[in-house]
C-alpha cells in the first residue's frame, strides 16, 4: 500500500510541475525496482519487507502486468500512425518553394493534387474579354495557377466599368483594359505569366486561339461570340463561353465533337431588342462575378480533369429568383459551323 501510495504522489507532483511523462513513467520505475530490490535482499523478517508486501513474486507480477500494458499502448499507438492518412506528396517540377505553399489547398484536394497542379501550370488559356466576366475568371484563373493568361480586349476602362469589372481599379480609369488586368495579375500572383493583346478579335483570331489550350468568351456581343466559336471549331478547341443580362447568366462548354459548338444551340442572333446589351439593360452588379467565377471553375476542371464538366450542358443562373437550372443540349447534324456537312 505504501508503494502505491508513493507511485501516485510521484505521478500527480509530477503533473503539477508539468514534467514529461516519460520522467514520470521512469521515476515509477525506479520505485518498483526498489520494492523488488528489498525483498531481494532484507531478511524475510524484515519490518520493511512487510509493509510493502512481504514477498518479491508479486511485484515481479505488477512489473509483468504494467510492461504488458504500456507494450499494449504503445503497438496501439504505432498502428494508428500507420493508418493515418500520410500528408500530400508537394508536387514535382518546375514549382518555387512559394509555388506549392500557394497552392497546397489545391493539393490536398483528391481530384486534384500536385500532378493536377502541374497541369494547371502547364496550360496555356486565352481570356476573351477583360470587362465583367473576364475580371473574375482571369483572377481566379492566375490565382489558381495557370501558367499562361492570354487576354484580349481593345476597350480602355471607364467609370461605367467599375461596380462589376473587379480586375480594374480606380486609378486605372483610361488605361486600356488589358494593360490594367496584366498589372493586377501580376500583383495577385508573380508566378504566372500574362499577355495583353489590345485588339478586337478579328481575322486572327483562328491563329491565336491556335497558340492556346483552352478558350474563355466573356464578350458582350452575339458577332464575337459566333466569331470565336467559328475560330474554336476549326482550330479545335474547347470554348467555354458565357453570356448575362440583368438578372440572369448562362454557361456551358462546347467542344465538337464531343459535345455541340455554340452555333448549334444558338444558330441565329435574336433580333434587335431581345438580347439588349448590358449598356442598355443593365445588369446586377455581383453577377459578372458568379458566372465569371463558374468560367474559372470551369476551366480548372477541364484542364485537370477533375469531376464533371458543362459540355452538352447548357447552365442557366437566375439570381432574381435564386434559382439554377440546368438543360441538356446536342449537337446540331446540319449546324454550318461543326455539322456533317460543315
Amino acid at each position: 500500500m505504501i508503494v502505491l501510495v508513493l507511485a501516485v504522489a510521484l505521478w500527480v507532483l509530477g503533473w503539477a510541475l508539468a514534467t514529461p511523462k516519460l520522467l514520470r513513467w521512469g521515476a515509477i520505475a525506479m520505485l518498483w525496482a526498489g520494492a523488488v530490490l528489498v525483498h531481494l535482499t532484507l531478511p524475510d523478517d524484515a519490518a520493511l519487507r512487510a509493509s510493502i508486501g512481504g514477498d518479491a513474486r508479486t511485484w515481479g507480477a505488477v512489473g509483468v502486468v504494467a510492461a504488458l500494458l504500456l507494450a499494449y499502448r504503445a503497438g496501439l499507438a504505432a498502428l494508428r500512425r500507420r493508418a493515418a492518412p500520410l500528408p500530400p506528396a508537394p508536387p514535382s517540377g518546375p514549382f518555387a518553394a512559394g509555388e506549392i505553399a500557394r497552392y497546397s489547398r489545391h493539393i490536398l484536394l483528391r481530384e486534384i493534387g500536385g500532378a493536377g497542379q502541374a497541369r494547371l501550370k502547364a496550360a496555356r488559356v486565352l481570356v476573351i474579354g477583360a470587362g465583367g466576366l473576364g475580371s473574375p475568371a482571369l483572377l481566379y484563373l492566375a490565382a489558381a495557377g495557370v501558367g499562361t493568361i492570354g487576354v484580349i480586349d481593345d476597350d480602355v476602362v471607364e467609370d461605367s466599368n467599375l461596380s462589376r469589372q473587379i480586375i480594374h481599379m480606380t486609378d486605372a480609369l483610361g488605361v486600356p483594359k488589358v494593360q490594367s488586368a496584366k498589372e493586377t495579375l501580376n500583383a495577385l500572383n508573380p508566378y504566372v505569366t500574362v499577355l495583353p493583346y489590345q485588339r478586337r478579335m478579328g481575322g486572327d483570331t483562328q491563329s491565336l486561339i491556335a497558340e492556346y489550350d483552352l478558350i474563355l468568351d466573356g464578350s458582350d456581343n452575339m458577332a464575337t461570340r459566333y466569331l470565336v466559336n467559328t475560330a474554336c471549331v476549326a482550330a479545335g478547341k474547347p470554348l467555354i463561353s458565357a453570356a448575362l443580362t440583368q438578372w440572369e447568366g448562362q454557361i456551358s462548354l462546347y467542344h465538337p465533337p464531343l459535345s455541340p459548338c455554340y452555333a448549334c444551340i444558338f444558330p441565329h442572333a435574336p433580333e434587335a431588342g431581345l438580347a439588349p446589351a448590358c449598356a442598355e439593360a443593365g445588369v446586377l452588379s455581383p453577377l459578372p462575378g458568379v458566372i465569371g467565377a463558374m468560367m474559372a471553375v470551369e476551366a480548372v476542371k477541364h484542364i485537370t480533369g477533375a469531376g464533371e464538366g458543362l459540355a452538352g450542358r447548357l447552365l442557366i443562373y437566375d439570381a432574381l429568383d435564386a434559382q439554377v437550372r440546368s438543360i441538356t443540349v446536342a449537337r446540331n447534324a446540319k449546324c454550318p459551323v461543326c455539322g456533317v456537312g460543315s
